[in-house]
């Protein structure tokens, strides 16, 4: 039988994680928070991908290392699958989350009826709190890469919340 943690344990650590490193340890050095939440998400990402293919055969190719994140990888940690996955062949891929469980309790409405501010400074100030939660799931998917032979590059978009789509450029 596996072991679990609530995931209101997860949203919790996850959520005092980077307001302790962007408040606390680096609160005039915003990228160092950043890279210092990636980094832990990276050995995260890289000791569950070990964990998770344990007995598996290594993958033949990246597209089917991405598949598996997608899948199985995602399923594991989401108890989901990534809502879509696409490729331009070159090295690029982009997997999309529709309601990405990490963004969901920071989905803000902002329609005027509902007195939600459109200053556009709050706006930049709750776009940049919202992109610093997303370094450490960055983190999680490089690392789980580079423990499956792959190294790349990681990155995430929030356009609709708490839809999210992370872009993994493959290093040649």
């Amino acid at each position: 039988m596996g072991r679990e943690v609530s995931e209101s344990c997860i949203d919790s650590l996850l959520t005092e994680m980077v307001s302790t490193y962007c408040n606390r340890f680096y609160a005039n050095k915003p990228e160092l928070a950043a890279r210092r939440i990636e980094a832990i998400g990276y050995q995260v990402g890289h000791q569950l991908s070990e964990r998770y293919t344990m007995e598996r055969p290594r993958f033949s190719d990246h597209l089917e290392a991405i598949k598996f994140i997608c899948k199985d990888f995602w399923s594991e940690l989401f108890k989901k699958q990534i809502d879509n996955l696409k490729t331009n062949h070159r090295g690029t891929f982009v997997l999309q989350d529709n309601r990405f469980r990490w963004l969901t309790r920071m989905s803000i409405d902002q329609s005027p009826e509902n007195g939600a501010s459109e200053e556009p400074s709050i706006m930049a100030d709750n776009k940049a709190v919202q992109s610093m939660h997303l370094y450490f799931p960055c983190g999680i998917i490089r690392g789980a890469l580079s423990n499956l032979g792959i190294p790349c590059a990681v990155s995430a978009d929030i356009s609709n919340l708490p839809a999210c789509s992370f872009v993994v450029r493959i290093k040649a």
